[in-house]
């Protein structure tokens, strides 16, 4: 801050912006570490193929996730994996139009683990249950349909 030297009697009417910027730069550190762990979810490489349908995922859509170590995350939120067949009966056991939960699995994980967690969602109410896989990359499916689908149905 500076001081004026001179004659002048009149008031300045500056504001003092300092605090504001400290809080500011706190919000941005807050936001710069939980805004990568909201989008994220859990962190799993599904496998990867060739000759996939591609699935984004929709709003209505079940998934279970399952990291590298075992850990179950449905859609997205961390669950004990003692209370996953409670939190899916509670979600197929009501009246739905679909009975499909996807699964998004690590790629590193054991098939056993996922094979537990499949039997699991059929004890819970889940009547098909679809593994997310991706596709290699440089590949492309060989399958006429999905090439049609892709290329807009030329």
């Amino acid at each position: 801050m500076g001081m004026s030297v001179g004659g002048g009697s009149g008031v300045k009417a500056e504001p003092n912006v300092t605090p504001m910027i400290d809080v500011m730069l706190v919000l941005l550190i807050i936001f710069m570490i939980t805004i990568p762990q909201i989008n994220a979810g859990f962190t799993a490489v599904p496998p990867e193929g060739q000759n996939l349908k591609p699935h984004p995922e929709e709003d209505g859509d079940q998934v279970l996730g399952i990291d590298d170590q075992g850990r179950y995350y449905l859609n997205k939120k961390p669950v004990r994996n003692e209370d996953l067949e409670t939190l899916v009966r509670d979600i197929y056991g009501k009246e739905r139009e679909d009975y499909i939960m996807y699964v998004k699995a690590h790629k590193d994980l054991q098939y056993l683990k996922v094979v537990d967690a499949l039997g699991t969602l059929s004890r819970g109410g889940v009547r098909v249950a679809a593994l997310i896989t991706e596709q290699a990359p440089g590949t492309e499916s060989l399958v006429e349909s999905d090439r049609i689908l892709k290329s807009g149905g030329q």
